[in-house]
């Protein structure tokens, strides 16, 4: 049983291979994109705010397809073996990798709040979606300063 286990750590190489996947997607549809983009500006050759939310979208695009990659490799790092890694994205445990989510997590919202902000419709559904951004990137950030047991 013992070898079952510890075997079975192997089994979170599904995880790794997939959002390893999902990350390789990710960037490419996020280089599309922003060829997209660039056609888009130099065709139209306008100042208009469209132009500024396609641009924050590609920013969305692509720290998604870095959470993608943090997973990834921390995931790998933490259950199969140690591999070389900047020092900003090595990771101790899971709490390490919740952390550095949360912060992409917390990226992601703030973009998708700033898309909102652009487009400006209503007044008052920006001011609750800005307030529950802000509830959840405390909770996130409490969770990232206070969640972890010495």
């Amino acid at each position: 049983m013992k070898t079952l286990l510890e075997k079975s750590t192997y089994l979170v190489l599904i995880a790794v291979v997939f959002s390893l996947a999902a990350s390789v997607a990710a960037f490419l549809w996020g280089a599309v994109k922003t060829v997209t983009v660039i056609i888009h500006l130099a065709a139209n050759y306008d100042k208009s705010a469209t132009a500024g939310i396609e641009l924050i979208a590609l920013m969305d695009t692509f720290l998604i397809a870095t959470a993608l990659l943090m997973f990834s490799v921390s995931m790998y790092e933490l259950f199969i073996q140690d591999i070389v890694l900047p020092a900003w994205l090595e990771v101790r445990n899971l709490h390490d990798l919740k952390a550095k989510l949360s912060s992409v997590i917390i990226l992601v919202m703030a973009v998708a709040f700033l898309e909102h902000l652009v487009e400006w419709k209503n007044p008052q559904d920006t001011l609750y979606f800005g307030l529950a951004v802000a509830v959840v990137s405390a909770s996130l950030i409490a969770f990232s300063r206070f969640g972890e047991k010495d």
